[in-house]
């Protein structure tokens, strides 16, 4: 976690983008320190010190709406900075929108999807060589069949290609919609850098009684979270599922075809890296049929883990199972070894972040009690990360250390269910209803989920002969 001061919108800097008048872009208030002149927030965390100038274009409650160059600028630097979320209050209309469905040997689920979608929608459906050719009849809805199965990347890349409206939705056959998802998401393409919107994934069957469907429920992968955001490789959204997304049709870079796996985390990443911008608004949501056997699930998760080798060969660092900066590091793995020289190599290195964090915070009003926060934000952060590597990535790994050391066993033991806990409150918190599952359960759930991925993600490293998608990424 990065801080760093003195980042003020300057409103006389020149700025290509085009926010469009009208726009609003409100300030997040976990933000927010004290009154509106200091900012703290983003990915990675930085200040942000507004100038007079602009904190007079902005209202009480942290809205500014475009209306000139200056506010067109302030705008800008607030969004790009993750500081402030896009509010349009207008954008293209569904009308402009083809949805495409991408298909194989789900007839049931195209039927399913194509009755909740308004009736005078445009959608391909992409039939991706079925065993029983899948079939469509309403208005506005065609079928194109490709010859040979190709793979869902191949399939939305033909859907695209075939469509003629400025925009493209892409559904799976196994997700259902709610109403107005697509007005709900469309206004976020005012802002022409966006290139990808997509809504929150949630389950079909609330009420499962299944403890494996409630669990998927709750903390399914495709399911990105309660929070907006910008996605961005490394952050707390680092890409969005292609079950459920909307693409600008000219800006679309097209899903590797040679991926049957990760294609959508790969469409995001390039189209991050092009200088597009991708938005994750969980206020619209689509519903998917979740799995609701155990095997099931973690075949899948399994699956999921075998894309991590391909990611790495495209992208290298951006495909990291541990992403952090060396002095955080070496303070988690000292405080690990239970040791009291860990202890005080954990404390001299977490003094000496705190002391940068607080001379690059400059002249911020309770500059102590912020880098308090924000180390201990990151502290927790790194543990967590240090956690997940231990049971998820490099699970093997941990295993055999285990087999030979009951201390490192215990260890182990106590990161499982330490990890499991926190992820468990963590996530009672944030979302706005109960938990899907209890903690004994979740605990069992979510370590056989962990084991499933780690598996995939080794399987996929050994098949490609690459294991760079073991290789953490640690920061100077």
């Amino acid at each position: 976690m990065t801080a760093v001061a003195g980042s003020t919108p300057d409103v006389d800097e020149t700025d290509t983008t085009e926010l469009p008048n009208g726009f609003q872009v409100q300030i997040d208030s976990a933000c927010v320190r004290g009154d509106l002149r200091y900012l703290v927030g983003g990915s990675p965390t930085r200040l942000l010190r507004m100038s007079d100038r602009a904190l007079g274009m902005t209202s009480a409650d942290g809205r500014i709406e475009v209306c000139d160059v200056a506010t067109r600028q302030l705008a800008r630097t607030l969004l790009a900075s993750g500081i402030a979320n896009p509010r349009p209050m207008f954008g293209p209309s569904s009308d402009q929108v083809t949805v495409v469905i991408p298909v194989r040997d789900n007839q049931s689920g195209v039927d399913r999807l194509i009755a909740a979608l308004p009736a005078d929608t445009q959608a391909i459906v992409v039939d991706d060589a079925s065993d029983v050719p899948i079939t469509a009849d309403r208005p506005g809805v065609r079928v194109l069949r490709l010859s040979a199965n190709r793979g869902p990347a191949a399939a939305r890349n033909a859907g695209a290609a075939a469509a003629t409206t400025d925009f493209v939705a892409f559904l799976d056959s196994d997700v259902v919609p709610s109403t107005d998802w697509l007005t709900m998401l469309m206004g976020h393409f005012s802002d022409p850098l966006v290139a990808i919107v997509a809504p929150r994934i949630v389950g079909l069957r609330r009420n499962a009684r299944s403890p494996v469907e409630r669990y998927e429920n709750g903390y399914s992968s495709l399911d990105m979270g309660p929070q907006e955001g910008a996605v961005i490789p490394g952050t707390r959204v680092p890409y969005v599922p292609s079950a459920a997304m909307i693409v600008r049709r000219n800006a679309f870079a097209g899903f590797d075809e040679s991926m049957r796996v990760a294609e959508d985390v790969d469409l995001c990443w390039r189209t991050h890296q092009a200088g597009q911008l991708i938005r994750y608004d969980p206020v619209a949501t689509v519903a998917h049929d979740h799995r609701t056997t155990l095997r099931a699930v973690l075949d899948r998760r399994r699956f999921y883990g075998t894309g991590a080798a391909s990611l790495a060969q495209r992208h290298d660092d951006l495909a990291a199972p541990v992403v952090m900066r060396i002095p955080l590091a070496l303070a988690v793995v000292a405080l690990l070894s239970r040791t009291r020289i860990g202890l005080a190599i954990a404390v001299f290195c977490i003094a000496q972040m705190s002391w940068r964090l607080r001379r690059r915070l400059g002249e911020l009003p309770s500059g102590e009690l912020v880098t308090a926060e924000m180390m201990s934000k990151a502290i927790g952060f790194g543990l967590l990360q240090t956690a997940g590597a231990v049971c998820r990535h490099y699970w093997p790994v941990s295993v055999a250390g285990a087999l030979v050391s009951s201390r490192f066993r215990l260890l182990v033991l106590q990161i499982a269910v330490a990890e499991s806990l926190t992820l468990w409150i963590r996530s009672a918190l944030v979302e706005d209803h109960a938990p899907t599952v209890g903690p004994l359960t979740y605990f069992v759930l979510h370590r056989l989920d962990d084991l499933a991925y780690g598996a995939g993600l080794w399987q996929g490293a050994a098949r490609a002969g690459d294991f760079s998608a073991l290789r953490p990424q640690l920061i100077p």
